[in-house]
């Protein structure tokens, strides 16, 4: 019987035959090139998490007034981008636990389209979350480098603009995607526009930690209160390191995976990264988990709020 697979489009090469596919992992490494079995069970309780943590995130930011600002409305797009990872993730393993115990029967061409309808809701929270994270490392920079005209160049009105852009792009890109997913073509734009905002956020924060560099080394000649900006230099610059490490570690190999989808296919070793699929899933999830910890917890005025919001003290 058919079953449902997390992007089944993107699992393994769709122009590698089974033979080969067959044999060239039998010749890759053996036992290593197995892949990782991971319970459907522990994918449920990751989106479970996840969900939970961006659902908290949302209601906070939608009660205080004093966060309806263009930075936290790209928070809150972000978190409800992870939120679809989250909820595909939840529909999908609730199905798969659902049919491996034989309570729900689906006919074959049911579970393809299924598939679809849940590889295309996938593929638009990839494309959105990765686009509202180089909006937040933009956002930043405008603050930083241009903190007096902030908010007559990042108005309500461009953000608004900017996250509809966003959203719209990504329905009409994941559609492009599951309509056209055998054109090598389409997975390169997706490697493509990866690596683009990996340099973008890059390029963005190698400037800001300069310029944080700068003025820890302005301030010491000075020798006023040195101890105190080092450490909120140093501070800063920690948490641009996480941020960039965070996304590079979640991401990286998924993309990784679509590369080695276009370059190799049916290589040995090529075969053998593709069985570890499902633990790139998971890592993508987990940087759904993660995102509110990073780009939202290390706000105070958010942390009360959330306070509230757990305490349903509305």
């Amino acid at each position: 019987m058919s079953t449902l697979a997390p992007l089944r489009l993107l699992r393994e090469p769709w122009n590698a035959s089974e033979g080969n596919q067959s044999n060239a992992t039998a010749g890759g490494g053996g036992a290593w090139c197995q892949g990782l079995n991971i319970p459907n069970e522990f994918f449920l309780v990751l989106g479970l998490v996840s969900l939970v943590e961006n659902l908290l995130v949302v209601a906070a930011i939608l009660k205080n007034r004093n966060l309806h600002s263009p930075t936290y409305y790209f928070i809150c797009c972000l978190a409800v981008s992870d939120m679809l990872v989250s909820i595909s993730n939840l529909v999908e393993t609730l199905f798969m636990l659902l049919m491996e115990h034989g309570v729900l029967v689906i006919h074959a061409s049911v579970v393809r389209h299924m598939d679809n309808v849940i590889d295309m809701l996938i593929c638009s929270s990839i494309v959105s979350s990765l686009s509202f994270l180089g909006a937040i490392a933009v956002d930043r920079y405008i603050t930083i480098f241009y903190a007096l005209r902030y908010h007559s160049i990042m108005t309500l009105q461009r953000a608004a603009v900017t996250i509809a852009s966003i959203w719209l792009a990504s329905t009409i890109s994941s559609t492009i995607f599951i309509t056209y997913y055998r054109n090598n073509a389409i997975l390169l734009c997706l490697i493509g526009f990866f690596l683009f905002v990996l340099v973008l956020m890059l390029v963005l924060y190698i400037h800001m930690f300069a310029l944080a560099r700068h003025h820890l080394c302005s301030i010491s000649s000075q020798q006023k209160q040195p101890t105190i900006y080092r450490s909120s230099s140093l501070k800063g610059a920690i948490t641009l390191t996480i941020l960039l490490g965070v996304f590079f570690i979640c991401w990286g190999p998924f993309f990784f995976h679509l590369i080695l989808i276009v370059t190799c296919p049916t290589n040995p070793f090529c075969t053998c990264f593709f069985s570890y699929f499902n633990l790139f899933l998971i890592l993508i999830i987990c940087n759904s988990v993660v995102d509110p910890l990073i780009y939202v917890f290390r706000s105070q005025e958010l942390r009360r709020t959330l306070r509230e919001v757990v305490l349903c003290s509305w």
